[in-house]
């Protein structure tokens, strides 16, 4: 996972430019393996969709993952016939692969990508999109768990499907209710900062991408949808099982260590004068309130078991001493992550030095008050040394919420000012993928899109309004274009594996 500090947050929620004339305003993906027979058919139904019902530019990318039958040759000959269809061709497999090279080469400012059987009725398109373009959410999802979705599919997907998001709510918290549904749309501003931050290449790219998201504090908007299962689907479940059990394992031990950089998805509240900040009350004091209660509620029983623990074979200060210190270090790395935010390694052990301080004035009040007990009973009650012990942690507890928000942990947020990176993009074709990863900067603000009229142009396959696009764009002309498809070098210096089997 990435440890790198993030470079900004992104600005508040605004409608898409208006200046897309001339560029497509969404963007579907169909990721394709040995597909040479639901191709044509797919590529034609979704088209025409578009065509009657979408009233913006649009494209379809036909994203091939190293097909080895004669699906490349049926993508080169939709692009030559269809103004709006384009394909790339990708000589490694992985569907989170072809999304991520084909999604971070796209100009278009919403991104999407379905599946070729077209399960999903194509009805939700519009909504499934609306949202992003409004500037209301950051992504979208087909649900075909949502209380309104009509679902025909066999008994053993529907308890796996089911099975698999309990698993993510459980040991990921999500909150959304449909991972793996082959429906989906990402703001292109949203996709620059977010996927550097996806590993997986696979089917599990979709989970981590919207684990990620959540956590970040996006706004996922879901959409009830109808689906029908295809019989003839060639995803092999039992190795997609595993591999997705792994990828949560990977990802919740990341999230658990703060070691990926979310802050640079973090979104402020819109204009909404509800949403303004209050004067004169602390930002996020509630927030924080709320998780230094939780983390120190945690951590009183815990140093209870722990005194009641060492008492068994020392005296009433050592026992303190120890459940104390040992209840300190662990209330400081809880309270670091959990309640003020704080991710990462940088400047850990400065923090728990400071929590130390922290921890002498807790043992000051603690033993102070077991020797005011001492002197006023000879011989008291363990029952009695717990009682006083919790009034005294109630009290180093507030001092300490105080001492941790003003010094050890303050807030400095606004006195630093992010800087911006360059953009991430593809490589020219024919050239080899940098290495480096260079951070991208933080997101222009949104504004609204215009509806699509009868003036304005459409780009061929791979041609780009703006010239920022990492491809360059193709100068080619439909008579005389002999092989349209272009081809990507891995998105990733580690891309390269040739046994992935998706």
């Amino acid at each position: 996972m990435r440890t790198d500090s993030s470079p900004g947050t992104l600005p508040a929620r605004e409608h898409l430019p208006a200046d897309t004339a001339g560029t497509p305003v969404l963007d579907v993906v169909i990721p394709v393996y040995n597909e040479e027979k639901d191709l044509q058919p797919c590529v034609r139904r979704l088209h025409d969709h578009l065509t009657r019902t979408f009233p913006y530019p649009f494209r379809i990318t036909i994203a091939d993952n190293a097909s080895t039958d004669s699906t490349p040759d049926v993508a080169r000959l939709l692009e030559a016939r269809v103004p709006e269809v384009r394909s790339f061709r990708l000589e490694q497999k992985g569907r989170g692969r072809a999304l991520r090279t084909v999604w971070s080469a796209s100009e278009a400012p919403i991104l999407a990508y379905m599946d070729v059987d077209l399960s999903t009725d194509l009805n939700a398109l519009l909504p499934l999109v609306a949202p992003l373009i409004s500037g209301h959410s950051d992504l979208a999802i087909g649900s075909r768990l949502a209380r309104s979705s009509r679902v025909v599919r066999g008994a053993k997907r529907e308890f796996i499907s089911r099975s698999y998001n309990l698993i993510l709510r459980g040991s990921l918290q999500a909150r959304f209710s449909d991972a793996q549904c082959g429906f989906k749309a990402i703001r292109r501003d949203v996709a620059r900062l977010l996927l550097p931050l996806v590993e997986d290449t696979g089917w599990f790219f979709d989970t981590e991408m919207l684990v990620l998201a959540e956590r970040a504090g996006l706004r996922i908007h879901e959409v009830p949808v109808d689906w029908v299962d295809d019989p003839d689907s060639t995803v092999r479940i039992v190795r997609t099982a595993t591999d997705d059990l792994k990828g949560v394992w990977r990802v919740g031990r990341a999230l658990a260590t703060g070691s990926l950089p979310l802050d640079r998805l973090t979104r402020p509240f819109g204009d909404d004068p509800r949403d303004r900040e209050i004067m004169d009350v602390p930002k996020g004091l509630a927030r924080q309130l709320v998780g230094f209660c939780v983390v120190g509620g945690l951590s009183t029983l815990f140093y209870l078991l722990l005194y009641s623990g060492f008492r068994q074979f020392s005296g009433s200060q050592t026992a303190n001493a120890l459940a104390l210190l040992v209840s300190a270090v662990a209330n400081t790395a809880a309270n670091r992550r959990l309640t003020f935010g704080v991710r990462g390694s940088a400047g850990a052990v400065r923090h728990q030095a400071q929590g130390l301080v922290v921890f002498g004035i807790g043992l000051a009040l603690t033993s102070g008050s077991l020797l005011a007990l001492d002197a006023a009973a000879s011989d008291p009650t363990h029952a009695t040394e717990l009682a006083v012990l919790i009034a005294a942690n109630l009290a180093a507890t507030v001092l300490r919420f105080l001492l941790f928000r003003a010094w050890v942990f303050p807030d400095r947020r606004g006195d630093e000012e992010p800087e911006a990176a360059p953009h991430v993009g593809l490589p020219p074709t024919g050239t080899a993928a940098s290495p480096a990863y260079p951070e991208p900067g933080p997101l222009p603000r949104r504004s609204h899109t215009p509806p699509r009229n009868s003036t304005t142009a459409q780009f061929r396959a791979g041609e780009a309004a703006d010239g920022t696009v990492g491809v360059p764009p193709l100068e080619r002309s439909r008579e005389g274009r002999s092989d349209a498809t272009i081809r990507l070098h891995p998105e990733r210096p580690h891309d390269t594996d040739q046994g992935d089997a998706r």
